[in-house]
């Protein structure tokens, strides 16, 4: 919990608080008295006996009790200055925008740990240190500008970085983007992200709170808890959007099946976010422009209506809102269409785009937005308008605003006049509006915000799969890459299905197998991971004397140690793949398999366990999946059967983590017909 003594302090000291402005203790003081702080301020400068109009002390030790402190010292003095205001002064909450700390070496790691020790033994709050400070509605304790004026419905932004927290807010406010709370944690020596995120969670005042949080951050400490306080938040109204930077696939470079050379840890941040129902964003202008689609109205469905005076950013948006699977449909003939007709200029569109030319005034974009409100089937507008320079613009931003507090249909200005009519967007903005200069940042971010799922259930798929099974399985199971015979029982207690295979070590066997299984059968050797690589598969083996020939081939591959004799399956090849990521849990991806995972890599990824609606938004989020549901005459695959199979996986893994990495490459699936055809599993187990 975040304590009260931070929130809602009675009395601040600045330790280090200067009259240099341009040093962080001397702005951060500068920022508190020019927001208003209500409370008593306090300030502790040896070499000052006031300080900016504030009394000044000569040391912690000299001042009377105090609620909150912030801290812009050196850090190798921190932790004496902590301990005395922690337990002489009755000080709970901490702000520390020091540096030099953990992000430098040991010894900076040491009094971070330290400082920790000590505000946890009195139950009090650190943020920090290495970071700007804290925006709440009762103080502005950060030593940066702009700081923004608070609103009680704007956006609670918590970022890792200070530097990255005000590049954002001095992308988003010119654009209308307002903030409730602003939190930089800087080192989180104390209080993550996530922590904050819970704090949010746990207070939350469906009346009174926040809809809107904004994340940035570089490290997530604890996976579950941002999971389960993201997806709460979320399930009570909450939306969500969040930049993950600094992920890296260095550390899948030695994994040794498909799966492992493609999941890195930027992959189980996407799993982890699809599963919680955030918004995954991958810039600064991307977040700002999300946020400013969540303080619209809700887009309810994917019809969009495009309003517009000028002709090619209508082409842009369109293209923009299409590639993300929105839709921009034609308006049938209608009275309500001909009425449209007859009110514009000639040379009007009443198409979709509806282009009223730069010559449209104020009272046929009124007209054309009752239409979209109330007589045409869309779901939301977009509305275009810029300077043409040939009348005044503030009549028809008058209109827009007004319309967007009137109508229940969400309206996305786009207002790109950013010189010409300055003062005049200003203006709409000042009315509490957002603006979207850009059209095609305003389309991916609608496309983003309406295809990120909502949160998935928290429960997990066991029906026809064998918990004990799985564990005794795996119990018994040796470590490293599984024998088939151990997949196959392994796959039996989930009910995943596979094809009829036997292993056979020498010709006779494989020709009995052969008969037993029926022609035509697959050849593949046992013993090399990747058997395409050696030559180690050959399909379609019709005959006898065919087994005899490949028998012989494959067994003279090196690290052969048998041959695999299995059905031949037909169909379209599908891959599903595994990665146990610390942390994280089991990472699951799908996609159409065979040599196309590698070559194509279209993929999508979950976070165990899956749940059915959570596997067949995966599915669906695959480039290939107008293949997978067939094309030009050949079949597809049931795609429910498929998206099955996943959830089943993910129910297997959950009680199986000693499985590390797997392999299901490929599956055939054709129809209702699906079977796991070829599939490694690696177990690790502790010693």
């Amino acid at each position: 919990m975040i304590h009260e003594k931070l929130l809602r302090p009675q009395s601040i000291v600045v330790v280090g608080g200067s009259n240099q402005i341009t040093k962080p203790g001397g702005k951060l003081l500068k920022n508190l008295i020019d927001n208003s702080f209500k409370g008593q301020l306090y300030v502790v400068n040896p070499k000052e006996t006031e300080v900016q109009g504030i009394r000044s002390y000569g040391s912690a030790d000299e001042l009377p009790e105090v609620d909150m402190a912030v801290l812009a010292i050196p850090a190798r003095f921190c932790p004496e200055v902590v301990e005395i205001l922690a337990t002489q002064k009755g000080t709970r909450g901490f702000v520390i925008v020091s540096a030099g700390f953990g992000e430098t070496d040991q010894e900076g790691k040491r009094l971070e740990e330290e400082i920790v020790k000590i505000i946890d033994s009195v139950g009090g709050t650190l943020i920090g240190p290495n970071c700007i400070g804290i925006i709440t509605p009762e103080h502005a304790s950060v030593f940066t500008s702009p700081v923004p004026r608070l609103w009680s419905q704007g956006c609670d932004f918590i970022s890792g970085s200070g530097a990255t927290a005000v590049f954002i807010m001095e992308s988003g406010i010119p654009k209308g983007l307002r903030f409730s709370s602003i939190w930089s944690v800087g080192n989180s020596a104390q209080t993550a992200v996530e922590d904050i995120v819970a704090w949010l969670d746990e207070t939350y005042d469906p009346e009174t709170s926040p809809k809107v949080k904004l994340l940035y951050l570089e490290t997530i400490r604890n996976p579950d808890k941002l999971l389960h306080h993201a997806t709460s938040l979320i399930r009570k109204g909450c939306r969500i959007a969040a930049i993950k930077a600094g992920s890296s696939s260095a550390g899948s470079r030695a994994a040794q099946s498909h799966t492992g050379a493609m999941v890195s840890s930027d992959a189980a941040v996407e799993a982890l976010f699809r599963k919680a129902g955030i918004v995954r964003c991958y810039g600064r202008e991307e977040l700002v422009t999300v946020a400013n689609v969540f303080l619209c109205k809700e887009l309810k469905s994917r019809k969009i209506a495009i309003i517009t005076h000028a002709g090619g950013p209508g082409v842009m948006l369109t293209d923009a809102l299409e590639d993300g699977g929105l839709s921009i449909p034609e308006i049938p003939d209608s009275p309500a269409k001909q009425r449209l007709k007859d009110m514009l200029f000639p040379g009007s569109s009443v198409e979709n785009p509806i282009d009223f030319l730069a010559t449209g005034t104020a009272e046929q974009l009124g007209a054309i937005i009752d239409a979209c409100e109330h007589d045409l089937d869309v779901d939301g507008m977009a509305v275009i308008y810029g300077s043409s320079g040939l009348f005044p613009v503030r009549e028809v931003f008058q209109l827009i605003d007004r319309k967007m507090h009137e109508c229940k249909k969400p309206i996305y200005p786009i207002l790109p006049s950013l010189i010409e009519v300055r003062e005049d967007v200003s203006m709409f903005l000042s009315g509490g509006n957002v603006n979207f200069p850009d059209e095609v940042l305003l389309g991916r971010a609608l496309t983003k915000v309406i295809n990120t799922p909502y949160p998935s259930e928290e429960k997990i798929f066991l029906e026809g799969v064998d918990i004990p099974m799985i564990r005794r399985i795996i119990d018994h199971a040796d470590m490293g890459f599984q024998p088939p015979e151990v997949i196959h029982r392994l796959f039996g207690a989930a009910g995943i299905p596979v094809v009829r295979e036997m292993v056979v070590s020498s010709e006779s066997e494989a020709l009995n197998a052969a008969r037993e299984i029926g022609f035509p059968v697959v050849m593949k050797v046992v013993g090399p991971v990747h058997k395409t690589d050696v030559g180690g598969v050959v399909l379609n083996v019709r005959n006898e004397e065919s087994v005899r020939k490949e028998f012989a081939h494959l067994m003279k591959i090196e690290e052969a140690t048998g041959v695999l004799i299995a059905q031949m399956a037909f169909g379209t090849e599908l891959f599903i793949g595994a990665k146990y990521e610390p942390k994280f849990g089991h990472v699951i991806l799908c996609g159409l398999g065979g040599i196309y995972v590698e070559v194509m890599k279209d993929v999508t990824s979950g976070l165990a366990p899956l749940t059915m609606d959570e596997a067949m938004s995966m599915i669906r989020n695959l480039k290939s999946y107008r293949i997978l549901q067939g094309y030009r005459g050949k079949r597809g695959v049931n795609i429910r059967y498929f998206a099955e199979i996943m959830v089943r996986l993910s129910s297997l893994l959950r009680f199986a983590t000693e499985i590390k990495e797997l392999d299901i490459n490929p599956l055939i699936g054709q129809g209702n017909d699906i079977f796991a055809v070829d599939a490694r599993i690696r177990i690790e187990k502790q010693e």
